[in-house]
């Protein structure tokens, strides 16, 4: 029987439309679940991810535009679906947290914890971002011009804010918390996040307002409607209510997650907040919170104001064809830069890489390969020779090898070092392989058994490298199966000996601007 793999992207808000950030972490869940799809896996994977559709942004956002909030909500979340829809994200599950579902388990959780004493009434007055919809300490803010108070994480100002309120105990199990990072170094990565997350429990966690009163836009706390919950208590309790907690099949076989993906600003939310809820719940932690860095644009964080915001979809219709131009922003995001770390766009760079690796490397490969099969076997792919033990057969050995690289890489969430693995392995030096074996001489001299051979070989390393990078690539992978004149779905097993090749036009045209 397969096991289980729960992986999910956090809800993105729907106050703006979807960029290169919500992209990046989508796309990199997507690969994630694509990966562990493959034949051989054995796995059953349930991909979950959604929108977040609560708070007071959201409601003044709605306001702004003159909308009703849920006519709002419902117009942006479709704009999120459309857009995972072009980049291609395999995902099992949507879910809004204006759903049904997923309000009833909000409510009947808030319930549960206010019986047994984990929420109690009280009042708060403090400090509040409403962009990061998130509460500060006085000793937490920043200092701005005129003595405004700035939060932290934005560094726009805060509201000081009084008003009556429900309590969440999160200072009831800082110590415990504690005790479950130190003793699960996997729970949190990469380490600097993990680090971060311990540095700020040390300092002492206060217990959580979880209600509003100043707006009306959210779920209502059981019993005492003028109270709204907390969008970022509603936002995380999707991971359960997307699995129909507490009773639901779905939920007894999934939870916990194997896998939270995120970009590092939410990283606290989901390593402090969250545990302390589930730690409540007397519920599993999830295995792995995973905090990436942030996206700038040459050398400048992304913001409307200064009109640098890129949208995945608008660039991947600027090169290419619509298909082979997603797969391009997929290949680039989960190459420029290892997981976890900041990384910086530009056009320049993705120009290079798509030039580089996309159009030289892979494509040319591709190509070539299947022009010499046309042109001295009739499209038809040799027989498997019997002798591939020579030196020059090391590429053999490295598809062969290419499977335990590639699943400790993926098992530390290293994408771009996976890429980095096939290119280095594969794509080069079989173009190298091109040109030292010279197909073109070995025909002209006759040498017919050694260019069989030689043409297998390249055609054996073709299919190797459309099935690994399927999980970034996969209209590319489709492409390139469907040329090498293999059918079916994607796997090592599939003999590429005897098959008729079926050529088409390049994969990815050489940018000239």
């Amino acid at each position: 029987m397969a096991s289980k793999f729960y992986l999910t992207t956090p809800l993105y808000y729907v106050n703006d439309i979807p960029h290169i950030g919500h992209a990046y972490t989508t796309i990199a869940a997507d690969v994630l679940a694509r990966y562990k799809k493959l034949p051989g896996q054995d796995v059953d994977v349930y991909f979950l991810t959604g929108t977040d559709e609560h708070g007071q942004k959201i409601w003044h956002a709605a306001q702004e535009k003159k909308e009703d909030p849920q006519k709002f909500v419902d117009g942006m979340a479709e704009g999120f679906k459309k857009t995972w829809e072009k980049l291609e994200i395999s995902y099992d599950d949507f879910i809004r947290t204006t759903e049904d579902r997923h309000v009833k388990v909000v409510q009947q959780i808030f319930k549960k914890l206010l019986d047994q004493g984990d929420i109690y009434p009280g009042e708060y007055e403090g400090w509040y971002c409403v962009p990061c919809e998130s509460f500060w300490s006085e000793l937490q803010l920043k200092e701005g011009e005129g003595g405004k108070k700035l939060c932290p994480d934005c560094g726009r100002p805060t509201q000081l804010i009084k008003e009556a309120t429900y309590f969440f105990k999160l200072s009831k199990y800082q110590d415990k918390l504690l005790k479950y990072i130190e003793e699960n170094p996997r729970f949190i990565l990469p380490v600097s996040r993990k680090n971060e997350v311990v540095q700020f429990i040390k300092q002492g966690l206060r217990d959580l307002s979880v209600t509003r009163t100043a707006f009306p836009w959210g779920i209502a706390v059981p019993g005492d409607p003028k109270h709204v919950i907390y969008v970022w208590f509603d936002a995380l309790i999707n991971y359960i209510s997307a699995l129909g907690y507490p009773e639901d099949k779905k939920f007894k076989e999934c939870w916990p997650a194997d896998v939270h993906l995120m970009g590092k600003e939410i990283v606290r939310f989901h390593a402090v907040t969250w545990p302390c809820m589930l730690m409540a719940l007397d519920l599993p932690l999830p295995k792995v919170i995973f905090g990436h860095g942030w996206w700038t644009v040459e050398g400048k964080k992304m913001s409307k104001s200064k009109g640098n915001v890129v949208d995945p979809l608008a660039l991947s219709k600027e090169f290419g064809s619509d298909e082979f131009g997603v797969d391009a922003v997929r290949y680039f995001l989960m190459r420029e830069v290892p997981f976890g770390v900041d990384g910086d766009f530009s056009m320049p760079a993705f120009i290079k890489r798509y030039n580089s690796d996309l159009a030289n490397d892979l494509g040319n490969l591709l190509n070539r390969t299947l022009t010499m099969v046309e042109k001295y076997f009739s499209k038809v792919v040799p027989e498997r020779p019997e002798d591939l033990n020579g030196a020059k057969d090391k590429l053999i050995g490295a598809t062969e090898a290419m499977e335990t690289l590639i699943k400790q890489q993926m098992d530390i969430f290293g994408f771009s070092r996976v890429l980095d693995i096939i290119w280095e392995q594969l794509v080069k030096p079989a173009n190298k392989y091109i040109e030292d074996a010279a197909p073109w001489k070995l025909s002209k001299e006759e040498k017919m058994s050694e260019l069989e051979r030689v043409m297998y070989i390249l055609c054996e390393v073709l299919k190797t490298i459309a099935f690994y990078v399927s999980p970034f690539m996969p209209t590319t992978a489709e492409k390139m199966w469907q040329q090498l004149g293999l059918s079916g779905k994607l796997s090592l097993k599939t003999s590429i000996a005897g098959v008729k090749t079926a050529k088409g036009q390049p994969l990815f045209p050489r940018i000239q601007k």
